[in-house]
């Protein structure tokens, strides 16, 4: 009885165990904390599981435009069907992913935006659209993908939101690229970029210099990249650069008549340089930039939509390219340590072939800029155009006298 009794009471024991056993919680499993990644500047962390540094940021602009009220060439408040003002809003979305590996630095690079702008008829026209602003790859001195230009350096010291600033501004282009670093900030850049990027239309004689030619247009395809290189250093003074470009000028031969004109190489060279100024503020810039350009005039400066490379014959059996000179300058400067301002001015002057219209352009904006935290702008800018023909033409070749107001809001995090 007593075996029997022991026998009993240690299976009754082993059942309450077991119960017990199966109501305990089953232990977690270890947390992978998301770490900081200071290597690269502030806001990357460490993507768990990885060695790859992530920064997720962005921007929200807001804007109220108050549209071209100049007194030349016709103006936003002139007819009952103009749209004088405007509301426009964008967000960003940017990802920076890098990684050290053995052979440099790997980065990958993503910015979105999404616009939507008051009606059609404002000066950038109705839009409510998602752009890839850019995405590329860096590695080493490899840049491949949807990045700024080689070419661009200096764009002025302010928003350039509505009209043409005077400068080589192409925001971002596709290209593959290399560059060079030779120590104490000198480097060397080659890169082969999209050439209908910076492309102008070709354009005949003929009232408003229409860009077809018995009906067919007369640009042609793509056939060959822009090559594009500079020299550049970034040192503690500032930083310069001098650029060139070659850029195919190509004529769509095909079509009714003789046609036969053929294609040119157009090209372009600048230089610029930018200027801190620490003994006047911590963040006073001062900079200049000057460009020549044939056949090539949006790598000069970007302007007018009336602009061509190259002026057609109306026979279509002459070409001759459009050259361009462009120079301005700018300052950036803040007054106190939340308010700054910004002035920009700049000078075009473009020579079309045969008869077409040649032109000047003057260009001055001018703005002022709260910044109660960071991270955070409020501001206003005045932009004034001029642009004056050498003759009285039609489709946009006439003399214009242009003035925008913008308000904005941003916020970049």
């Amino acid at each position: 009885m007593n075996f029997k009794s022991l026998m009993l009471g240690a299976a009754a024991a082993t059942a309450v165990t077991g119960a017990h056993a199966a109501d305990l919680p089953v232990a977690p499993e270890p947390v992978d904390y998301v770490r900081i990644c200071d290597a690269y500047g502030s806001g990357f962390f460490y993507i768990p599981g990885t060695e790859t540094c992530l920064r997720v940021g962005g921007r929200v602009r807001t804007e109220f435009r108050f549209n071209d009220f100049g007194d030349e060439g016709g103006n936003s408040w002139d007819a009952d069907t103009d749209t004088s003002t405007a509301f426009r809003a964008r967000g960003y979305v940017r990802l920076d992913a890098r990684t050290n590996t053995e052979f440099g630095l790997l980065r990958t690079y993503t910015e979105l935006f999404f616009t939507n702008t008051t009606g059609a008829g404002n000066p950038v026209g109705s839009d409510a659209r998602v752009n890839l602003d850019k995405a590329f790859v860096q590695f080493g001195g490899l840049t491949a993908g949807r990045a700024g230009s080689f070419y661009d350096f200096y764009t002025g010291a302010n928003w350039g939101a509505v009209l043409n600033m005077g400068f080589a501004d192409n925001g971002a282009v596709n290209l593959f690229a290399y560059t060079a670093a030779f120590g104490n900030g000198f480097s060397a850049s080659v890169s082969v970029e999209d050439g209908t990027d910076r492309r102008a239309a070709l354009r005949t004689v003929g009232a408003g210099a229409p860009t077809t030619l018995g009906g067919v247009t007369l640009t042609g395809g793509h056939k060959y990249p822009d090559l594009v290189a500079n020299l550049r250093v970034d040192q503690g003074w500032g930083s310069a650069q001098i650029m060139g470009a070659l850029h195919q000028v190509y004529f769509n031969r095909s079509g009714a008549g003789s046609r036969t004109a053929g294609n040119e190489l157009g090209w372009a060279i600048g230089a610029g340089v930018k200027f801190n100024l620490p003994m006047i503020s911590n963040s006073t810039e001062l900079g200049f930039q000057a460009a020549y350009s044939d056949g090539a005039p949006n790598f000069a400066a970007s302007s007018n939509s009336a602009t061509a490379d190259a002026i057609v014959n109306a026979a279509g059996t002459a070409i001759s390219t459009t050259t361009r000179f462009a120079i301005g300058g700018g300052i950036s400067h803040s007054w106190t340590p939340t308010l700054s301002s910004g002035l920009t001015a700049s000078y075009i002057d473009t020579d079309h072939g045969f008869t077409v219209q040649d032109s000047t352009e003057w260009n001055v904006q001018g703005n002022l800029v709260w910044s109660p935290v960071s991270g955070l702008a409020i501001g206003a800018e005045l932009e004034y155009t001029n642009q004056d023909w050498s003759t009285g033409g039609t489709s946009g070749f006439v003399d214009n006298d242009a003035i925008v107001g913008v308000l904005r809001v941003q916020r970049t995090f």
